[in-house]
């Protein structure tokens, strides 16, 4: 149930049955005698002192509506009960009663807690471990994502929107780690009223439209906005992204003048998806493994430099030439390594666990051999990632 207008009217309905004492008719005869009084003139005194009566059940439901506040979400306590309880008035003992019972069954179904939207659960505990335990071979991603999220989302009053841009391989964990986010930072994962997932291609795949889009993409984000005070937008494909269309994106990620007001809420979170720069990393892990050295110990200042020299190079997308890589509003490029044998092995285990399915190492071997290694000569890396390996894992079932 919404927090918004609608949701609140629903539940100021529902606490007006609920704890309304049922008080006597409008003008009930009253006293010896007062049953012989005219049904017709009792039933006229009492529509004249209607409106007195409704105003009197509007009252008292917004203090109950108050009261309902500071149970469940304890941020406004003070605000909505100041303005609607007034001095001397108490809550009777069976209205409390049936207070506590509906706050309980509300914070029941809506998981209230201390953010004041119950819709956002920042749960950097969850994030880790998944960033730990299913994410594979990708140690720059999971330091990176986990330090950068946390530390902005930490931040009292960001003075900006935090835009990430993961680049790698197709199938190397760029859409599994935007989900881990979506997941872990919101109750309702990616169906989340705060998350918005957009890929160029199915969402802007018309270049002639592009005016369109624009509207569109306008109104997507200031109601997401609108709606949350913590949002999350995922932009698959990112490099696929007409030009105008990053351009507009550009005043939402740059840094605010201190005391600026202008609408949105505390906290964006921005994340591009695309395969530019993918070549660059591969050739540097390449190098590294052939040295001798093992690929953990490459730094994300080692390599992100050079990931942003080769995105702002491209000249076959219109990202790397955008305001966005050109002005710096990317606040980090996070690199996905390529994938290598074990690390595939490692995808097709979660793939049978996942799906509750008993597995033998042979078979992890085999799903492994089944995928394309790059380059010839040394066939090191997985040219698909872990693409596809779940669809794999049905062959080789004990």
């Amino acid at each position: 149930m919404p927090r918004g207008p609608l949701g609140r009217g629903l539940l100021q309905v529902l606490l007006l049955l609920l704890l309304l004492p049922p008080p006597a008719l409008p003008g009930a005869p009253e006293g010896p005698g007062a049953a012989e009084e005219p049904g017709s003139a009792w039933l006229w005194r009492g529509l004249q002192r209607l409106p007195e009566r409704l105003k009197a059940a509007g009252a008292l439901s917004r203090r109950y509506w108050a009261l309902f506040s500071c149970r469940v979400w304890p941020g406004d306590c003070e605000e909505a009960e100041a303005a609607a309880t007034p001095p001397g008035w108490s809550l009777p003992v069976l209205g409390q009663q049936y207070l506590e019972i509906l706050a309980t069954w509300y914070c029941s179904v809506q998981a209230c807690c201390d953010t004041g939207d119950c819709r956002i659960s920042n749960n950097y505990t969850g994030l880790d471990s998944d960033l730990s335990g299913r994410l594979h071979g990708q140690h720059l991603a999971r330091e990176l994502v986990l330090r950068t999220v946390k530390g902005y989302l930490e931040v009292p009053r960001p003075d900006k929107a935090l835009a990430l841009s993961f680049h790698g391989w197709s199938g190397t964990g760029k859409n599994f780690v935007a989900r881990m986010l979506a997941e872990n930072l919101y109750r309702d994962g990616q169906r989340s009223a705060c998350v918005r997932m957009l890929i160029a291609t199915i969402h802007f795949p018309h270049p002639k439209y592009v005016d369109l889009y624009k509207e569109q993409l306008m109104a997507q984000i200031r109601e997401t906005q609108q709606r949350c005070r913590q949002t999350l937008f995922i932009f698959d494909e990112a490099e696929k992204l007409h030009p105008e269309l990053l351009e507009l994106l550009g005043p939402h990620l740059e840094r605010r003048a201190p005391g600026d007001a202008r609408a949105g809420p505390p906290r964006s979170i921005f994340v591009f998806l695309s395969n530019l720069g993918g070549n660059v990393i591969n050739e540097l892990v390449l190098e590294w493994l052939q040295a001798g050295r093992a690929r953990e110990e490459i730094t994300a200042e080692q390599l992100e430099p050079q990931l942003r020299a080769e995105v702002a190079a491209s000249t076959d997308s219109g990202f790397g030439a955008s305001r966005l890589v050109k002005e710096n509003l990317i606040d980090a490029f996070v690199p996905f390594l390529p994938l290598e044998f074990g690390h595939v092995r490692l995808c097709a285990r979660d793939a049978f666990l996942s799906q509750g399915l008993a597995y033998t190492e042979e078979a992890l071997d085999s799903i492994a051999r089944l995928m394309v290694y790059v380059p010839k000569e040394g066939q090191r890396f997985s040219a698909q990632g872990c693409k596809s390996v779940s669809q794999r894992i049905h062959y080789f079932l004990p």
